[in-house]
């Protein structure tokens, strides 16, 4: 049934115009590339946006675009090292059982909110129906800028640890008489960050294939891995070993809690549930593909992480051999294995990681797409314009490449400084999953969508939210004590300043003008029709 009581200002036919390079000759209510509308593009009017995106992402493609975000097998070999140093195998394994749990809420309670609101805003436009309306224009302007930090520098994160992978892989080849240096890691991550925004700039279709081959790949990798680790490691660990074993180093007191720090590698793996849900303009019936994706992957890559930290424990030798090597897990292929699997699984995760960060570039292109088309950033009518050859926002993807290579400059500077910053990736992206979960409990505006928790979403979302605020915590304590300018962590004084900046810009600017997401006018009836509720 097509939505036919919206209401449209001339305005809002401007910036419709405005998003596409060029003169349109169809109608703003249907999408400007074809001229059927499907229930897709019916239920994104029913918001109130004007689809621009051609929908290529289907179930199998989503739920591998949901899995190359996680990257579980690259991600870990580069977030390994946070356990190792917390306390060993017993911190490892524990570290990931619980905090995987929490982050596996998380992840479910973003699933259950896209599915009833899905566009490219994702998680910052459903504050629009979740919160009181005098606290939308404020609370989605600064989850937006949050957000958009977090994306950022996880990405920038990814291009990084993809630079080291390779550079370990060589340094293996040349039996580590080449030892890669700062600037080089830098120079290579420039380079990585230039290609996969280039990949980003063909039309949906080749993202779209691309990703549909993703999770193939990467389980053969897992289990080749795993199978080699445990046929050519002889004096392996006991399963005891594996739960029991913990060695704290960190000082603090009781030891029991430097197990904590460790939560910031499942915590780094499956945070960025909402960037599938960023592609809900792209996929079919988003309402269900897409929260189902983000379950299903986030489920999956929480069971395979714990068997692969399973292998790597029970394969890893003496762990303080290990706890001083930025790539411990390409040491320890190195150790197990010897030089050829090492740099055949290195590169492998190299490879990973590669296709990581190009659906990353896609997931964070369309955020500032999304902003952008709610006039929230500065020169917003650049970005939110989508190419006519790619259909694709090109000009947004250029941008968030260029802002990941600028936050990876401040590993020239400081590798405490670039640390900092990397560590903000997961307080920033969870304080902006857990705001509209807040907002669902607190005031009870939330109409659930085709996809949901049932009787257990109250539980699964307080536990969400109680977890990863209290982890939020913890992953701005220094790691080691006594502290030192060197092991200081100071993402806290990043953070601080992020929100400070979005507060302060809120203030002297956003407040003048930006009542929130720049959305037409509809009925709840037809919203409830387009949305499939109460059919």
């Amino acid at each position: 049934m097509a939505v036919t009581n919206l209401e449209k200002s001339p305005q809002m036919t401007q910036r419709t115009t405005e998003l596409i390079e060029g003169p349109l000759n169809t109608p703003s209510m249907t999408s400007p590339f074809t001229t059927d509308v499907d229930e897709g593009d019916k239920k994104l009017e029913a918001l109130g946006y004007t689809p621009v995106f051609k929908r290529e992402f289907s179930n199998w493609s989503s739920f591998s675009f949901a899995m190359s975000i996680s990257g579980v097998y690259g991600s870990l070999m580069s977030t390994w090292i946070y356990g190792l140093q917390a306390g060993g195998a017993a911190a490892i394994m524990w570290s990931w059982i619980i905090g995987g749990a929490g982050a596996w809420a998380l992840a479910l309670s973003v699933a259950e909110i896209s599915s009833a609101y899905p566009s490219s805003g994702a998680m910052y436009f459903t504050l629009k129906f979740l919160a009181p309306e005098d606290q939308v224009a404020f609370l989605c302007w600064v989850s937006g800028y949050v957000n958009l930090v977090g994306t950022v520098t996880g990405s920038a994160a990814t291009e990084y640890a993809s630079s080291q992978m390779l550079l370990a892989a060589i340094s293996i080849t040349s039996n580590f008489s080449y030892m890669p240096t700062t600037h080089h890691v830098v120079a290579v991550m420039a380079l990585l960050t230039v290609a996969h925004a280039s990949i980003n700039t063909l039309p949906t279709r080749w993202l779209n294939r691309l990703t549909s081959g993703y999770v193939v790949f990467h389980v053969s990798v897992l289990v080749g891995a795993c199978v080699c680790l445990l046929a050519q490691k002889r004096d392996k660990h006991t399963l005891s070993y594996a739960f029991t074993d913990f060695q704290p180093t960190s000082g603090w007191s009781p030891p029991g809690l430097a197990l904590l720090f460790g939560c910031l590698t499942p915590a780094w793996i499956l945070t960025s549930a909402d960037s599938t849900a960023r592609i809900a303009e792209e996929a079919k019936d988003p309402s269900r593909i897409v929260p189902k994706a983000i379950a299903n992957a986030t489920t999956f890559t929480y069971i395979i992480g714990f068997l692969f930290n399973l292998v790597l424990v029970l394969c890893m030798g003496d762990p303080r051999d290990l706890a001083t090597n930025s790539q411990p897990v390409a040491q320890l292929f190195f150790n197990a294995m010897g030089r050829g699997p090492a740099i055949v699984f290195t590169l492998c995760g190299f490879v990973v990681m590669n296709l990581v960060a190009i659906p990353g570039i896609q997931s964070g292109s369309r955020t500032i797409f999304a902003l952008a088309r709610d006039d929230l950033l500065p020169l917003s009518r650049v970005w939110r314009r989508i190419s006519r050859r790619s259909q694709t926002p090109i000009a947004a993807v250029w941008l968030y490449a260029a802002l990941e290579i600028t936050v990876n400059l401040l590993g020239l500077a400081s590798e405490t400084a670039i640390t900092a910053v990397f560590n903000v990736c997961t307080v920033a992206l969870n304080l902006s999953y857990i705001t509209p979960i807040v907002c669902k409990m607190l005031y009870s505006r939330f109409e659930r969508g085709p996809w949901h928790l049932g009787r257990a979403s109250v539980f699964i979302n307080l536990w969400a939210v109680a977890w990863n605020g209290f982890m939020a915590v913890v992953f701005f304590l220094p790691t080691k004590l006594p502290v030192t300018p060197e092991n200081m962590n100071y993402a806290i004084a990043v953070f601080i300043f992020v929100l400070l900046f979005a507060i302060g810009f809120w203030f002297t600017h956003g407040r003048h003008y930006y009542t929130g997401p720049r959305t037409r006018a509809r009925t709840q009836r037809s919203f409830d029709m387009a949305i499939g509720r109460g059919a």
